[in-house]
């Protein structure tokens, strides 16, 4: 298997040698590497996921994550090491078995009442495989792939010329904004690739029965990361017009030829998660329509490379978006701008308190009713491009990346 690793040399020709000789003692570790930015980290509450028992396409996916006693599962044999950064400026490292928890974090070593989607991620491939699973998912909010999470063979990013233009506009010394990005280019890539270094040169850090004799073999990498590209006009100044992120492709395939050259493993399954915010193309605003779509597809580009066929898959999370909290959100907006429509009216003398205060009144009893606040107090926690905050879209985006992964791994079929 082209993606097989160990520890150090010693446990490479032990691996080896355990392989040629079948032993059924025991099976490597596997290893999954997630990265990303703030939807890898993930921000809906752990609370949120009691709404899946409203959806009978996913009550049965719920009873399998609870453990019977009013919590939610540790997942069977599996650990995971999560780097992120919390309030404060220094990322910190999370360890511990697979359970809820190991979403966005106030403090990195701490369980948090947050998931993203490694837990169902995990409880998926125990479905699959009864071996050791140890997950390394490093994530960090705002962080783009034209710089942060930049391949080391892009070389720095390059300010483009619209982008000098509005420095010099600003009075920016262009000299040392072009220093800075320079320096910053990568940074998350780095960070990332010395994380995965670190824990799989001692693995019983953070698997407490991990088995040296047999080793660890590098299963997959999935990435989900996206909105710090789509959104920024700078980089991509055409955004939305055909081909407009065309550099996102490109960056994003030497992304994944520099993850497998220096982990030394050129085939590792890999999986890209497709920005689905909005959920179908047809439900965004007309103006935001071409963006979304072409965004899509450019992230979805790499997996059709003839270089990357099964063993590079494109996984859309657009299906998970929740209809039902999207159609509340969409109320809600409404409401409070007439709201704000109405209270304005009367601070510009248009109209007087009396004359607004009952259509005020009955917005702010809609709003707190439970079709509006009660079913997004259920299910929501978050803002839209963070998928709402759902748990259920969490948990069904997780299981999806697994189900990826299957896909272009035969073995585990």
């Amino acid at each position: 298997m082209g993606y097989l690793r160990g520890a150090g040399l010693a446990i490479i020709c032990m691996l080896t040698l355990s392989a040629a000789n079948a032993d059924a003692a025991g099976t490597p570790l596997r290893v999954y590497i997630l990265a990303g930015q703030s939807n890898m980290q993930g921000h809906a509450k752990v609370s949120t996921l009691a709404y899946m028992a409203d959806d009978p396409a996913t009550a049965d996916l719920l009873l399998e994550m609870q453990d019977g006693a009013g919590g939610f599962r540790t997942v069977k044999n599996a650990w995971i090491s999560y780097l992120t950064q919390g309030r404060g400026p220094q990322s910190g490292e999370g360890i511990g078995p697979l359970t809820v928890g190991y979403g966005a974090r106030t403090d990195p070593s701490e369980p948090g009442d947050k998931i993203g989607p490694e837990y169902t991620f995990g409880l998926r491939l125990r479905d699959s495989f009864n071996g050791p699973i140890l997950i390394i998912k490093t994530a960090w909010g705002g962080k783009s792939l034209h710089t942060d999470f930049r391949p080391p063979s892009a070389g720095p990013y390059q300010l483009n010329g619209q982008e000098k233009a509005a420095l010099k506009k600003r009075g920016l010394d262009l000299e040392h904004e072009t220093a800075a990005r320079r320096n910053l280019s990568g940074e998350s890539y780095r960070q990332m690739m010395t994380h995965v270094r670190k824990v799989l040169a001692d693995p019983g850090r953070v698997v407490p029965d991990y088995d040296a004799r047999q080793g660890y073999e590098l299963a997959g990498f999935v990435w989900f990361q996206g909105w710090n590209d789509m959104v920024d006009g700078g980089v991509y100044p055409m955004r939305g017009s055909p081909g407009s992120y065309d550099a996102y492709s490109q960056l994003l395939a030497t992304f994944i030829r520099d993850v497998r050259h220096e982990l030394d493993a050129p085939h590792l399954p890999f999986v890209i998660g497709v920005m689905g915010t909005s959920g179908p193309i047809e439900n965004l605003e007309p103006r935001y329509q071409p963006i979304h779509a072409e965004f899509r597809r450019a992230m979805a580009a790499p997996a059709a490379l003839p270089e990357f066929r099964g063993t590079v898959i494109a996984v859309q999370t657009a299906p998970f978006w929740d209809m039902r909290l999207d159609a509340v959100a969409k109320q809600r907006d409404r409401l409070n701008a007439r709201k704000r429509s109405l209270e304005q009216s009367v601070e510009r003398g248009a109209a007087s308190q009396a004359a607004v205060a009952g259509e005020v009144a009955e917005i702010t009893h809609l709003l707190a009713s439970p079709d509006i606040q009660g079913l997004w107090n259920r299910g929501a926690s978050n803002a839209a491009y963070h998928y709402f905050g759902c748990g259920k879209t969490m948990a069904l985006i997780g299981r999806a990346f697994a189900d990826g992964l299957l896909a272009i791994s035969p073995e585990l079929k």
